[in-house]
């Protein structure tokens, strides 16, 4: 008995390492490759830190970066956490403000929360109907205490790219320094935070073929951060303990390989593709603009059809119902409840995302699956039209 392959669609969630890039990290593992620690002073330690250095340049060649503000993190949800709660603590008190939006990633928006705990003003700024900030609302929404403002480039589960140069430009005639979460768009669409105004920017590995456990924060220059750890001066005390040289080395590769010139054309083929084929379902919608989302993430709502049914109905094809780290919780997405829609059309949204290893087959043969799985569904629901009057869509 043969079992057929699933296919995999859920890149914004993790993606598979590139051959590339293991093989790379596979050279500073064992004893006869680069694993010395790249503090150590002898030899061995030294090639460490020349591959170090090496991933470094890397990786902030890729978003316009100067090299000596990367610090290497275990992920974007830490560069997350690093950021928000490193600058609000540096900030003189009475200038503790945050402001960043209601359709963040959690590593943000629970990070919020936890810092207003701890004493500090949050400003939380909405998204019109199509998952878009509007800068003259976090314009409005800057206080003369303000300490921080904190916007992703790429929305997790919709993919609408935010206005990150205009809210930058505000940022920087009020002073107030910029965070970004570019988790979702690194290596998908170009970035340049020196000359867009970026003042700190989270990264991950895992998002663009890279290794999971390895990501970073760049922080110019002029911005004061507190450490979150200590015990060590390893990248000047901000982020202390010992650099897995083998992951960093995989980030770098990761990072050399993803080049949005190449891969955001193919990508953003391969998710009209698949988007033009569901719009073919009866009342199925895109949730978001698709003339202003990144190349790889498609959400779309199949109304009159149970979410937690239509997911079970896909079990062979790996989907997501928003971002992954939300799965366990059984509530309406806060992204798309944020666009004005209904629970009832949140819940009936799918997330798909396409990457590197997505081919044209898989998109044909996804597609045939849902408008399978959505007309077998329809069919089962009594009183099927009454779905029309829960439908809210996104204008």
């Amino acid at each position: 008995m043969t079992t057929r392959r699933a296919i995999y669609l859920d890149h914004a969630a993790t993606t598979p390492v590139d051959p590339a890039v293991a093989a790379e990290m596979m050279r500073h593992l064992g004893a006869d490759g680069t694993f010395a620690n790249p503090s150590s002073s002898h030899a061995l330690g030294r090639d460490a830190a020349r591959v170090v250095e090496r991933a470094r340049r890397v990786i902030a060649a890729r978003i316009g970066a100067d090299p000596a503000g990367l610090v290497f993190t275990s992920g974007a949800t830490e560069a997350n956490n690093l950021a928000i709660k490193g600058v609000l603590a540096a900030a003189r008190p009475g200038r503790r403000h945050l402001v960043t939006t209601r359709i963040e990633h959690k590593s943000v928006l629970d990070t919020a929360a936890a810092v207003e705990r701890y004493g500090c003003e949050v400003t939380y700024v909405g998204c019109d109907a199509s998952g878009i900030v509007s800068p003259e609302e976090i314009e409005r929404a800057i206080r003369p205490e303000t300490s921080l403002v904190s916007v992703m480039h790429v929305n997790n589960e919709t993919g609408m790219i935010q206005p990150i140069a205009e809210i930058a430009e505000i940022c920087r005639a009020r002073r107030v320094p910029l965070h970004v979460d570019a988790a979702q768009s690194a290596g998908k669409l170009p970035l340049d935070v020196r000359r867009e105004g970026v003042a700190l920017c989270s990264l991950t590995a895992h998002k663009c073929c890279g290794p999971k456990g390895i990501g970073a924060l760049w922080i110019r220059d002029d911005v004061h951060v507190m450490p979150l750890l200590h015990g060590g001066e390893q990248q000047r005390g901000l982020r202390p303990g010992t650099l897995p040289t083998h992951q960093i080395a995989g980030m770098g590769k990761a990072f050399e390989l993803a080049d949005p010139l190449e891969e955001g054309p193919r990508l953003a083929a391969l998710r009209d593709r698949l988007r033009l084929a569901l719009e073919r379902i009866d009342g199925a919608h895109v949730n978001g603009d698709p003339a202003r989302a990144a190349p790889h993430i498609l959400n779309v709502a199949f109304p009159g059809v149970d979410g937690e049914a239509l997911r079970f109905a896909l079990r062979e094809i790996a989907v997501s119902a928003g971002s992954a780290c939300m799965s366990d919780n059984p509530e309406a997405s806060h992204v798309l409840s944020a666009m004005g829609l209904t629970d009832a059309a949140a819940t009936s949204s799918i997330r798909f995302s396409v990457g590197r290893t997505t081919t044209p087959d898989d998109v044909d043969a996804v597609a045939t699956r849902v408008q399978d799985a959505v007309s077998r569904l329809r069919r089962l629901a009594l009183g099927a039209p009454a779905w029309c009057s829960t439908w809210r869509p996104a204008v």
